[in-house]
């Protein structure tokens, strides 16, 4: 339980330190280049979901926030259920990753609104202000990583997008998106058994004796039949 508690604060506070930073640094859209064309800090704000998936509307987005809050219970009942049953490392570090992420990302869109004010192409946001940019659980999801690797254009001959400038990897995520993502993927790789070490079934102390002396339980079985019927 210590070791769950340890990767879950460790993530959301890294989380949460970067975002503080990024919110109070650095103006909507600002863009900071860290290795090359690839790798980019480039902030944004989204009021939906990883990814910049989102719901819209004020009741969208109440919704998407308290949904979250419910999801996250869910979660932790899981995780400490996991816990309790003393199931594999794999799993339950899977489900910490997955909790940590979706905690992180409910902090910013449950209080950030009343936390910051809001933040332009022109101005950096102020933290505690007199007047938040928007009401409890209206916060916007705060991202900053931007990885550009691939840039072209799709072949002509493809139907639909053919000519179509595209860039992979377009999404801008926070560490608590990276975090769910790898939980996620991790959780189900160990879920299959991928993680576990296969165990012969041991041997009990009588087939050990006879290999010992090169007998194998199948002429064990024979001499046993043979003298049933003498």
């Amino acid at each position: 339980m210590k070791r769950a508690a340890l990767i879950i604060f460790l993530i959301v506070l890294v989380d949460q330190i970067l975002k503080f930073w990024i919110k109070t640094n650095m103006m909507l859209q600002e863009n900071i280049p860290m290795i090359g064309d690839w790798f980019n800090i480039y902030f944004i704000e989204n009021k939906g979901m990883a990814f910049g998936l989102e719901i819209e509307g004020t009741y969208g987005k109440l919704f998407l926030s308290l949904f979250r809050i419910f999801a996250l219970g869910l979660i932790g009942w899981y995780l400490r259920s996991l816990i309790l049953t003393k199931h594999s490392k794999w799993i339950i570090t899977g489900m910490c990753l997955v909790f940590a992420g979706a905690l992180g990302n409910i902090i910013d869109s449950t209080f950030y609104g009343i936390l910051f004010s809001a933040s332009t192409t022109k101005t950096v946001a102020e933290f505690l202000p007199a007047v938040g940019y928007e009401t409890l659980f209206h916060g916007n999801v705060v991202d900053m990583f931007y990885f550009p690797i691939i840039k072209g254009y799709f072949p002509e001959w493809l139907p639909w997008v053919g000519g179509d400038f595209f860039i992979f990897f377009r999404p801008i995520f926070n560490i608590a998106d990276a975090s769910i993502s790898v939980g996620v993927v991790l959780a189900i790789i160990s879920h299959g058994g991928f993680f576990e070490k296969k165990v012969k079934p041991e041997s009990s102390d009588e087939e050990l004796r006879l290999s010992e002396n090169g007998i194998s339980s199948d002429i064990k079985g024979e001499i046993t039949n043979q003298e049933q019927e003498g």
